[in-house]
């Protein structure tokens, strides 16, 4: 059955009314999917804020105290996944660019930053590479929370949820203060969360119990590989920078792993100890779609050259 007609006045005087993407879904005889979109695409139109009313929303994030496995309830929609930032000051890369510029395109729901953002350059237990200089722990942080706030800006009027899994680079700020000085424990600016208040932090993100985001897992050319079988779920990962997507077919039908690759430039000032060496890597990063909470086929974008990636079948310049 057509689903019935219905003008913005009336959608609007729906969303007040029910104040929830099910409820306005049932009356109007459509999914909730395109009934969140129409929201955000009204909210942008007007100027406007469609206050979602109902507290069991299918977007509602649950981090534990412990703040190890976050869930969330995800039906329908986009998602964006990207990692690796290695954010180093004054210098804004391709990625990076691509990610804001095509964040109002894809219209994601959730968005999650897949860890190492920082590199933590001054702040690890790597010696010191010859005589190079790192930005200061300061430094990193200010960084950071620009280019969090270009992410931000971009998905303004769309976007509900922002999540930080975090990488073995993040955790060196903590890490570094609790060995250091323990009695600052509690003290507010002694944690990274207390820089970011507005990224909600974990170390893994659980989509519909049937999609895992998280930084890492296994090593080596085949993580993808292994992650993916091993795991028993769809699961996003990040730390080798790999940029790919992994699929496998069973019993229990298709499932895929995905390497969200590295928001950094490879051969950036943060990767001076490779060496000069060829390395696997790949700068962008992935975008998933849910349907009935069913995970579709992720999409990669890819950074061709300075100012260039391709997706979704174009090239962009950035």
């Amino acid at each position: 059955m057509a689903a019935p007609k219905c003008t913005d006045e009336e959608f609007i005087a729906l969303w007040q009314r029910h104040g929830s993407a099910t409820r306005v879904a049932k009356v109007l005889g459509i999914g909730t999917r395109p009934v969140q979109t129409r929201r955000a695409a009204l909210q942008r139109r007007y100027g406007i804020v469609l206050t979602c009313a109902d507290s069991r929303s299918p977007y509602k994030v649950a981090v534990p105290e412990n703040k190890i496995r976050a869930q969330i309830d995800f039906p329908d929609g986009a998602f964006v996944v990207f990692s690796d930032a290695h954010y180093w000051p004054g210098y804004v890369t391709t990625a990076h660019r691509a990610l804001v510029k095509l964040i109002p395109q894809i219209k994601p729901r959730l968005i999650v930053a897949n860890g190492d953002l920082l590199d933590s350059a001054t702040n690890n237990r790597h010696d010191r590479i010859c005589w190079q200089n790192g930005p200061t722990v300061k430094q990193e942080l200010e960084e950071v929370a620009t280019r969090l706030a270009d992410i931000k800006k971009a998905s303004r009027g769309h976007c509900d949820q922002f999540i930080w899994t975090r990488g073995n680079h993040d955790a060196n700020f903590d890490t570094r203060l609790a060995n250091e000085v323990p009695q600052y424990e509690g003290v507010p600016g002694m944690s990274l969360q207390d820089h970011f208040p507005e990224w909600r932090m974990c170390i893994s993100l659980m989509l519909n119990n049937n999609v895992m985001i998280k930084h890492r897992w296994a090593n080596g050319v085949h993580a993808v590989y292994n992650n993916t079988v091993k795991s028993g779920v769809s699961i996003f990962t990040g730390h080798l920078h790999s940029l790919k997507v992994t699929p496998w077919s069973d019993y229990n039908g298709t499932r895929y792993g995905v390497d969200t690759g590295t928001l950094a430039d490879p051969d950036g000032p943060q990767f001076t100890y490779v060496e000069d060496n060829p390395v696997n890597w790949r700068s962008g990063f992935a975008v998933g779609t849910m349907e009935d909470g069913v995970l579709m086929p992720p999409e990669l974008c890819q950074v061709l050259e300075e100012g260039k990636v391709f997706f979704r079948g174009k090239v962009f310049e950035v």
